[in-house]
Parts: C-alpha cells; structure tokens; sequence
C-alpha cells in the first residue's frame, strides 16, 4: 500500500519476457515449425485425424517417461538409465502373470505398479542414503533389471493379452453425443470445457498477480497465448473427433501431466526438487531434507517406469526380451529438449512434454517419408545436441 492505494502492477515487456522465456517459446516454435514442416513434406499426411492419434498412441511411454525424468534432471542435471529395463520388467511380470498364470488384469496391474514402488524403493535407497551417483546406480539397474527380464522370459515373447489389457494403449473413450454420423462430439465437447477452464484460471491468475503487485506479462502477449493455446486444444480435438474420440492412454496422461505440473509448481514439495537442484548445500542449510527428497524422485521415476512399461506392452499386445531398449535415451532427449537443465534446478513438466513431442513427430515425420533409421537417428542426436548447446549459450548469455 502506498498513501492508502495499491501499487501498480508491474507490466514486463514483450522483449523482456521472451527473453526470460526463451528456451520454452524456442522449442514450442520449434514443434510448430517442424510440424508444419512435415505437414507438407508429407503432402498434409502428418497431421490427418488417425495419424494425429496415433501420435500419442506410439509416444505415450515417452511422455509418460519424460514426467518422471524431469524430476531427476531437476535434482542437479541427474539421470536414471534404468527405467527401459524396468519397464521391461514390469511388462514381462504382467505378460507371466496375465498370460501365464491367468490372473485377473487389474490385480497383475496392481502387482506390476507395486514392483515400481519396490523398484524404487531400493534404488533409491542406494542414491540418497549410501550416496551411490545416480549414473552408477541406474546403470547397475539398468543391467540388473534387464538379466531379470531375459530370465523371466527365456528370450520368448509372451503374446497374446486380453482383450481388456490391450484397451489401455488401443481402446477410446465410448462417444457420450452419438448425434452426428462420423464425428465423436465427446472430444469437442471436452475441449470447450477445458477451454473455458483454462480462461477462468488465467485471468484469475492474472488478477491475482496485478493485486499483489507481481510483476505481469503484457496484456497483448497474455491474449495471444491464451488465443494461441486455445485454438491448439480445439484443433487437436477436432482431430481426435474426426478419428475415434479421446484415447484412454490419452486421459491417463492427462491426468499425469496435470498432477505432475500442479505438483512441481504448487507444492512445497514440488519446489524442494527446484531447490535441491539449485543448490543442495543451501537446500540443506534451510531445512530441505535433501535425501528424502532424492529418494522420492526416484521412486517416483521406477513407479513411471512400470506404468510406461505396461502402456507399452498393452500396445504392441506382447511383452519381449528386448522391450524397452533405449526408452530412457528417449526420455532424456525430451527433457533436455523440452528445456531442462544439464546442471539441475531449471525445467518443467509441460516443458517435457513439448521435448517428447518433437521427438514423436521427427520419427513419425522421417518414418512416413521413408527415412531409414540411421538418419533418423543422426538426425535426432544432432537435434539433442542442438538444445543442449542452447542451454549452455543461454545461460552464458545471461552471466
């Protein structure tokens, strides 16, 4: 308060903001960039409603991958190399006990989930309390885990699954307004839910902020990205309208996508990862209790592991010896071009996010123009190194 009025808002400059946000608007216009690229090297096959959702139906474990691995790159640029072979694991333990052992599918779920935990559990015992660098832990885990699964498999394939298991990665959400013919309203109607939701929530923030006198982005620049975000959801579900509905991996991951974002930006414990990551002396010294907040992240990443492990299985209908094999270079790649620091503290979910989906769309792009698989992975090392080199140019920048 000042002579019994309110402060005025702080207003950022255009310029200003994009600076301070420049590696997340960088790879966002990256990903439309690419898109449209290959929107038209594909002559429009790109982005037609059944390859739009078969985008996030063969990504799903790499998105899934990523939420858990922007926890650990968060802690000091930290990694887990184990999580393919864990999902791996996992998938052959649900492949024995579906298949095998006919056990009930949501009970081998449960089981497969609670392996995560124990997963996690002993790792991260090793990484926060014996001090064990997490690249040697995860890389013990990582062979550890994959001798398990060959054994467990005899280097046989297990397939079929039922029918209800493969409906986690291949089933859709029933149409709720079956009143036009080839088009499921179901979609369209959530959209414009989520639309108007995402309209209250940002004004309401923006209100809030203007109150408290926080400094705002520019009133043009706020329109824009809520214009811009919301023709995105709208576009998006006119694709999955014009195909089958909304997938039901689709909704698992959003509800990951906005616990993990609500998590690591409204909750005190969410902000201890930050704060580890920042500087873990100075964590310490303000009370943070480092290693609990380090065996969570990895118990957190094992957990991930095993859900990505089953989506994964639920999709391909089998669980093999060589099931997630470079899954975790998949995950990282993402992070770090979604805007995650090599050196901890600095990077976000949806940030992560926006790095998966690059990656996704370089190999579904590359793969429909018939690309080989040498180049692709030329291509996708070089895009990696690129956003890595962002990074370290940026932060040398701003010094």
């Amino acid at each position: 308060m000042e002579n019994g009025n309110v402060k005025p808002a702080k207003f950022a400059t255009i310029g200003y903001t994009l600076k301070a946000n420049m590696r997340q608007y960088a790879m966002l216009v990256a990903l439309i960039v690419i898109m449209l690229f290959f929107q038209i090297a594909t002559n429009g096959i790109l982005l037609v409603p059944m390859n739009v959702t078969n985008l996030i139906l063969q990504n799903s474990y790499v998105l899934i991958l990523a939420i858990g691995m922007t926890l650990c790159i968060l802690t000091g640029g930290n990694i887990d190399l184990s999580v393919g072979s864990v999902a791996a694991f996992t998938a052959a333990i649900m492949g024995t006990l579906i298949i095998e052992q006919k056990i009930a599918v949501p009970l081998a779920i449960l089981i497969g989930l609670l392996i995560g935990v124990v997963i996690g559990i002993w790792q991260g015992f090793w990484i926060a309390y014996v001090r064990i660098p997490p690249f040697i832990a995860t890389l013990a885990g990582m062979l550890l885990f994959r001798g398990l699964t060959n054994t467990i498999l005899k280097g046989l394939t297990l397939s079929p699954f039922p029918k209800s298991f493969q409906m986690i990665s291949s089933g859709y959400i029933p149409d709720l307004f079956p009143f036009i013919p080839n088009l499921n309203l179901t979609p369209i109607v959530v959209s414009g839910i989520l639309s108007l939701i995402l309209l209250y929530v940002q004004i309401k923030n923006r209100k809030r902020k203007i109150q408290n006198n926080t400094e705002i982005i520019p009133r043009s620049l706020f329109l824009m990205q809520i214009l811009i975000t919301i023709l995105a959801i709208n576009l998006f579900a006119y694709a999955l309208a014009a195909h089958k509905g909304i997938p039901i991996i689709l909704v698992i991951l959003g509800v990951l996508i906005f616990a993990y974002h609500f998590f690591t930006t409204r909750t005190v414990p969410g902000r201890y990862i930050y704060a580890l990551g920042g500087n873990e002396k100075a964590a310490k010294l303000s009370g943070i209790d480092t290693n609990k907040v380090l065996f969570f992240v990895y118990l957190n990443m094992a957990v991930l592991a095993a859900v990505a492990g089953i989506a994964f299985a639920s999709r391909t209908n089998s669980a093999f010896p060589l099931l997630g094999t470079n899954f975790e270079m998949d995950a990282i790649a993402s992070c770090f071009i979604g805007g995650a620091s090599s050196t901890g503290g600095i990077g976000t979910v949806i940030g992560a996010i926006i790095g998966a989906l690059v990656m996704g769309v370089l190999n579904n792009g590359m793969s429909i123009m018939g690309v080989g698989i040498d180049w692709q992975m030329t291509i996708k090392g070089f895009v990696l190194l690129m956003a890595v080199a962002f990074d370290v140019y940026s932060k040398n920048k701003s010094k």
